[in-house]
């Protein structure tokens, strides 16, 4: 567990908020259900600074990683309800662990209160620079052809795993699943030629693209990606209704009262509408949601839930 205080000063102008409704007498923690140093990582760490300017209160990050997201979950889920402690969580917390965790130790529904979503960021397929297709159509013919191709992940149950395996089933495609222990062996491995594509978030793909070691097949949203613009989607490419990108909201243990989910709603909805933050979140890939509304985030944590749920259950995925 990693613990380390948002300092004063942020670059973002940001107007304070009357917190009457939190308690004054400790900082707010904001817990990122991921080891230190990712993408989760990176972007909570911003928010973070952000919402200590809207709410005049200092901001903590607190790393718990492990299960997927379920430590960190589990640590905010047994919380003091009283608005000090919020998770930064993604599809995998709040949505598909559960399908994937058979003794998953709380229920993101039952046990958690919305706050806000975030937004999402996008995966992209990519492939080593050998692999004999330019388009989406091309790899798919590739493949029942009967080339013997195979996709690396972080691991099982991991969104590139997952995001995968939706490609396999909705294109009728047998690609071999190889989970590795973490994004970096999966990206080394790939850029190695020994497996030939690997689903992987935008902001990681792109040095690689840029260089010409691994070409962008297609960005895994529905809406192409403002990092990789000139990529169009899986989705665009003959597989409409694909996505498979990670979401990512806030929520407070279930008991929290009304005022303190009010104030964080509001100090969260002020924050992401201010310019300068929505350009450094659209940097990192981030597809800001339409709706910063806790029933917008309930919605979106259903339908995550509902559409995983059957390649859950007909790929037989499980996580490590």
């Amino acid at each position: 567990m990693i613990r380390r205080r948002i300092l004063l000063g942020s670059a973002l102008a940001v107007p304070v908020l009357a917190t009457p409704a939190l308690a004054q007498s400790k900082p707010v923690t904001l817990v990122v259900p991921f080891a230190p140093g990712g993408p989760t990582d990176l972007i909570g760490r911003r928010l973070a600074m952000a919402l200590h300017d809207a709410l005049g209160q200092t901001v903590l990050v607190e790393n718990r990683g492990g299960a997927g997201g379920n430590v960190g979950a589990e640590f905010v889920m047994r919380a003091p309800a009283d608005g000090s402690t919020i998770l930064f969580g993604t599809s995998g917390p709040l949505a598909i662990n559960k399908m994937l965790f058979p003794n998953q130790p709380y229920d993101p529904v039952r046990d958690f209160a919305p706050i806000s979503p975030i937004g999402r960021i996008p995966n992209v397929l990519t492939v080593n620079a050998s692999v004999a297709a330019r388009n989406v159509q091309e790899l798919i013919a590739l493949g029942k052809r009967g080339e013997r191709l195979s996709f690396g992940s972080s691991g099982n149950g991991a969104s590139s795993h997952l995001a995968g395996a939706l490609f396999n089933r909705m294109a009728g495609t047998s690609f071999e699943h190889i989970p590795y222990r973490g994004t970096g062996p999966a990206l080394n491995d790939l850029l190695a030629g020994h497996i030939a594509m690997v689903f992987t978030d935008v902001l990681t793909a792109l040095p690689h693209v840029r260089d010409g070691r691994l070409r962008a097949l297609g960005v895994t949203t529905e809406a192409r990606s403002s990092v990789l613009p000139d990529v169009p989607t899986v989705a665009e490419q003959g597989l409409p209704g694909y996505d498979a990108s990670v979401f990512f909201g806030l929520v407070v243990p279930v008991a929290t009262p009304a005022p303190a989910r009010e104030t964080l709603r509001a100090a969260t909805e002020t924050v992401l509408k201010q310019p300068e933050l929505r350009r450094w979140l659209e940097q990192q890939g981030m597809q800001l949601a339409p709706d910063f509304t806790p029933a917008a985030l309930t919605a979106l944590m259903a339908e995550e839930t509902a559409r995983w749920g059957v390649v859950i259950r007909e790929t037989g995925a499980r996580a490590d």
